[in-house]
């Protein structure tokens, strides 16, 4: 442990020099009147992960491993540091520019990838413009656009079809390159246009001699670099008094890959689908969604499959102290029972870029069907919490997986994939635990934060798993931002 750490105060110390040369409160000003602005920081995150009896390691579908195992006992440190820099150009134009780096070390079951020091890559680099072409119709402008790099969390507030774009490296990294443009007609109906584009490794890096050929982002292929994919897409959003709503077209191609000596087909999908947002109170909405796709593989055979959801979210979105939370719903994945012979199966659910940790951080590790794919599966979740004062946030998770289809991937005989509980408590250690309040101007440090988190998550496997073993999941994670 004293050598895990001795290796992260190495990495960050170029990092807090260029913090604190950059700026030593808010940004620094070329001149007061100038336009342009300039503003730079940076991050850092440690955390530990353990983990024991995850069932892993497909048996078929779209990797092809021969058998279902169980994620032997892991215990990893991991330190990543980021720094990011900024231009902004009166209050229409912004340049936004972040490298990252990423150590593992590990405690149980070695490790000898991602070790010090490992390799620096871009991980976000977009220029944005906003407010376009203003005007007396347009008050607020009528054009939004970005093109780079930049994270996939949250985009176009579709967080069933956008989450990473490189899930392979785990939490490292969640970027695509993008470019999207908002095109406004008025505050409350626009319509979103993008293309994007991953590769399966980084082409842009800095890295030592082990890694020379960068770290693989896809979570499928072999030694070569393939398995890229990219689409385009159009989204449709508009509101009718306490509606909102957003209709879509997305077309996702995936370029054929290699595994295990075989030759997994290139595959095309058109989705069509709907988000409607209710807002039946200030504190209360009611999302449902449903999405079909169609198309064809590399074999022409034709690719049918849908997904949905329908749930609910109740906040407290006053200023109390106190703020209780409560959502659920139930997110259904359509499978294929002939998923471990024919490349994931043709009528199994393609996640598009929804391959995050929205679901579950300990089932990322666990996928039968390839990092982070997220297919065949009912997912009944609630989650309950409380917000209290600044940064705490306490929240527990409970969740019932069922399969959509028995394509005996799992070992087992059973359509009950198991019921995962998570808990989480996520809490401030400055200022806030260091007797100066919630208020930062008591500290003198507006830049400077400390927080962190403690997650916990348990598996209790069903009869869809040939295994019966109980896996769990523990995390703790400190950050810094300056």
């Amino acid at each position: 442990m004293r050598h895990c750490l001795k290796i992260a105060a190495l990495a960050l110390a170029p990092f807090i020099g260029m913090a604190e040369t950059a700026s030593p409160v808010d940004g620094v000003e070329m001149e007061d009147e100038s336009l342009f602005k300039f503003d730079a920081g940076a991050d850092v995150r440690i955390r530990q992960e353990i983990m024991h009896n995850i069932p892993t390691l497909p048996g078929g579908g779209m990797v092809g491993n021969p058998a279902v195992k169980k994620l032997e006992a892991k215990n990893q440190m991991r330190f990543r540091v980021r720094a990011w820099g900024e231009v902004t150009y009166g209050e229409h134009w912004r340049f936004y520019t972040r490298l990252c780096n990423e150590m593992r070390a590990g405690i149980v079951r070695k490790t000898h990838n991602a070790t010090w020091p490992n390799e620096v890559v871009l991980d976000n680099l977009y220029l944005d413009g906003n407010h376009l072409f203003e005007g007396d119709v347009f008050e607020n402008g009528w054009i939004d656009f970005r093109a780079g790099r930049e994270d996939l969390i949250g985009l176009f507030g579709l967080n069933h079809i956008f989450a990473d774009g490189c899930p392979d490296v785990g939490s490292r990294s969640a970027y695509s390159d993008i470019v999207r443009a908002a095109f406004h007609y008025d505050k409350d109906t626009w319509l979103d246009v993008f293309g994007i584009f991953n590769k399966d490794r980084e082409q842009v890096r800095l890295g030592t001699k082990r890694s020379y050929r960068g770290t693989q982002l896809s979570g499928f292929g072999g030694n070569d670099t393939e398995m890229d994919d990219w689409g385009f897409g159009t989204i449709f959003n508009s509101r009718v008094d306490l509606l909102k709503y957003q209709l879509m077209w997305i077309q996702k191609d995936t370029a054929s890959f290699h595994r295990g000596g075989v030759k997994h087909p290139r595959r095309n999908v058109n989705m069509f689908g709907f988000k409607l947002m209710p807002e039946w109170t200030d504190n209360l909405t009611t999302p449902i969604e449903g999405y079909v796709q169609v198309g064809r593989n590399g074999e022409n055979k034709d690719l049918l499959a849908w997904s949905a959801y329908a749930g609910f979210d109740w906040r407290d979105r006053s200023k109390a102290e106190w703020r209780p939370f409560w959502s659920g719903g139930l997110h259904v994945l359509s499978g294929d029972r002939h998923a471990s012979t024919e490349d994931g199966g043709r009528n199994a659910w393609d996640p598009m870029w929804y391959r995050g940790v929205d679901d579950s951080e300990m089932m990322a590790y666990g996928s039968l069907y390839g990092g982070c794919w997220w297919s065949n599966m009912y997912n009944l979740k609630t989650t309950a919490g409380l917000e209290i004062a600044r940064r705490h946030k306490v929240s527990l998770m409970a969740s019932a997986m069922f399969a959509e289809e028995q394509d005996g991937l799992g070992g087992g005989s059973g359509m009950f994939k198991g019921f995962l509980t998570q808990a989480r408590y996520d809490f401030p250690l400055f200022p806030s635990f260091f007797g100066c309040g919630s208020d930062p101007e008591k500290t003198g440090l507006k830049r400077f934060e400390m927080f962190g988190h403690i997650l916990l998550e348990f598996f209790n496997p069903g009869e869809y798993f040939e295994s019966s073993k109980p896996a769990y999941f523990v995390r703790w994670q400190v950050d810094f931002k300056f």
